[in-house]
């Protein structure tokens, strides 16, 4: 079976315990071994390769949440920096606040062309705001990535329902690759990394638990079934009566 392109969790080089150790194990990409081992091994293997990383802010006191796609000659060709920080208060489960140490993205970047299709990148709690994969989907996304950390309590909760709704209302492919485990005393991470049809069936589904071995889910992208969806389900937009996203 021939892959054409390998999706990674959110947060792929580290997951550290506290704002201040997550500022200081920043690097650029021009640095990083994890990113640079990873542009050696796409160029390698000829496969394009999206992973969500940290990089640095230039004053420092913050660093970005970023999510790259590197090409099949190990180029770094898009960057996407996280739009909405997970800021919670959970009962029962952690309080979290992703905005003391992580600056907001400020834009949409729009879908690109890759083997799979047009891809637009999102992150993780950008996914419980529907407004940014419309507007993807707009600008004519065939594939919506949401490379994860999610929690297990809301990921027990919410995390297929919300990946089969963005699928669902974008009629686009979902990719959703989640961390999974402890990552250290603080936290740990739900896992499921899931992908969705244009339709809302599950595809792919991996587990909660870290295995000794690596776990990789693959699911074929079949833009004529997504084209046939979309032409004999036509959603078409009432932009005379609210706002076009």
């Amino acid at each position: 079976m021939a892959i054409a392109a390998l999706f990674l969790p959110e947060a792929s080089d580290y997951i550290a315990p506290s704002t201040s150790e997550t500022i200081s194990l920043v690097q650029s990409t021009s640095s990083s071994p994890f990113v640079l081992g990873l542009q050696a091994s796409a160029k390698e293997h000829r496969l394009p390769i999206n992973v969500g990383i940290h990089e640095p802010v230039r004053d420092g006191k913050k660093v970005k949440n970023t999510l790259i796609w590197i090409d099949e000659c190990g180029e770094i060709k898009q960057r996407y920096q996280k739009l909405h920080l997970f800021d919670v208060d959970i009962s029962g489960g952690p309080v979290l606040k992703e905005s003391n140490g992580v600056e907001k993205g400020m834009e949409i970047v729009p879908p690109f062309q890759t083997a799979v299709g047009t891809v637009g990148m999102l992150i993780c709690f950008d996914l419980r705001f529907p407004e940014a994969s419309l507007s993807l989907r707009r600008q004519g996304a065939h594939v919506i990535t949401y490379p994860s950390a999610f929690t297990p309590s809301t990921g027990v909760a919410h995390w297929s329902s919300l990946l089969r709704a963005r699928a669902i209302e974008t009629q686009s492919y979902i990719i959703a690759a989640a961390q999974v485990g402890a990552h250290n005393e603080k936290r740990t991470s739900y896992g499921h990394s899931m992908i969705v049809s244009p339709w809302g069936d599950v595809l792919a589904e991996l587990g909660e638990a870290k295995r000794d071995e690596p776990e990789v889910a693959i699911a074929d992208i079949d833009l004529e079934r997504l084209e046939r969806i979309r032409s004999e389900m036509p959603l078409l937009r009432r932009t005379d009566v609210y706002p076009e996203i």
